[in-house]
């Protein structure tokens, strides 16, 4: 796959079957529509292409708006496209004066005159252009006067699976993951970096791994203990992880994430990690003691070691 970060890079595709869409999380319902995308590009001879955009365009017109929440992160989108078999993406930069464009002027002058497209492939109801004008119909109307085809992604398809980045948020509010997972089609994943904790979970014989310096709109699951596996220099290990504010060790209300990982004593401090969450094994607790906090970690380990031992899990 070839990405492009702004038109000048596109070469002259051949023959250019397109689609829209901001593709947060490419979970199994995007999954479908690129290979619906890809079949049609594969029928006319052409070359798949995916129009998406950077950053994403609430971030540029809300900028003090700090509730956006992204399932994954732009190379993880990246990744997971180039899984899915999409010949070229174009990130395109949005910004405000482009977000003033109408949908027939962005047609006309970015779709057809800019990249030549041939087909474009799109849901029965997508939106795009300014305050969402355009859509298939408008589409339709412009195909015989800029010389291309418009091919509407059947309902069924996209309601047969029923999937969407919305539903898969609020599982992941829920901290219902199985859930989140399925929809995605693999294991919801963050990547943060390994920084200096209180030490307090060595004293107990949990060290764990406090995750910092995650990115400002990365959806975070709901508070509470998950089964986990890490990826840590390449290598992937099995772990369990708390999110919460702690309530046992300070009065803070600071959110912390740490991971306990299983047979395992490395120094990491410092290391990017990225951290695949699978199920949530129960709410945030308060504890009266250390012991008791460390008599529920044990319950914990013991959990997550059998929902590993039981799972065959693609990462």
């Amino acid at each position: 796959m070839k990405v492009y970060y702004s038109l000048e890079e596109v070469p002259l595709i051949k023959n250019p079957v397109l689609t829209l869409g901001t593709y947060d999380g490419v979970h199994t319902g995007h999954q479908k529509i690129i290979d619906f995308l890809n079949k049609s590009a594969e029928r006319i001879g052409g070359e798949s292409v995916l129009f998406t955009f950077h950053p994403h365009p609430r971030m540029v017109l809300h900028p003090d708006d700090h509730n956006l929440e992204l399932i994954q992160n732009v190379e993880r989108r990246i990744e997971r496209l180039e899984e899915a078999g999409i010949d070229h993406l174009i990130l395109f930069p949005f910004t405000k004066e482009f977000s003033r464009m109408g949908a027939t002027e962005f047609v006309r002058n970015i779709l057809v005159n800019q990249l030549n497209v041939k087909l474009l492939t799109i849901g029965y109801d997508h939106h795009f252009g300014r305050n969402r004008e355009g859509n298939i119909e408008l589409l339709k109307e412009l195909a015989p006067v800029y010389n291309f085809e418009v091919e509407e992604i059947p309902a069924f398809q996209l309601e047969e699976v029923n999937v969407s980045s919305t539903k898969i948020r609020k599982a992941i509010h829920a901290g219902d993951m199985e859930t989140a997972n399925l929809y995605l089609g693999r294991p919801f994943r963050f990547t943060g970096k390994v920084v200096e904790g209180d030490q307090i979970g060595n004293t107990i014989g949990f060290p764990t791994a406090n995750i910092g310096n995650i990115e400002d709109t990365q959806i975070i699951p709901k508070l509470g203990a998950y089964t986990v596996q890490v990826r840590v220099d390449g290598e992937i290990h099995a772990g369990m992880m708390n999110i919460g504010y702690r309530p046992t060790i300070n009065d803070k209300r600071e959110r912390r994430i740490e991971v306990n990982l299983f047979d395992f004593n490395k120094n990491i401090y410092g290391l990017k990690v990225e951290v695949f969450v699978l199920n949530r094994i129960r709410e945030e607790q308060n504890f009266n003691s250390l012991d008791e906090l460390k008599s529920q970690l044990e319950k914990d380990e013991k959990e997550s070691r059998n929902f590993l031992d039981n799972k065959h899990i693609a990462i």
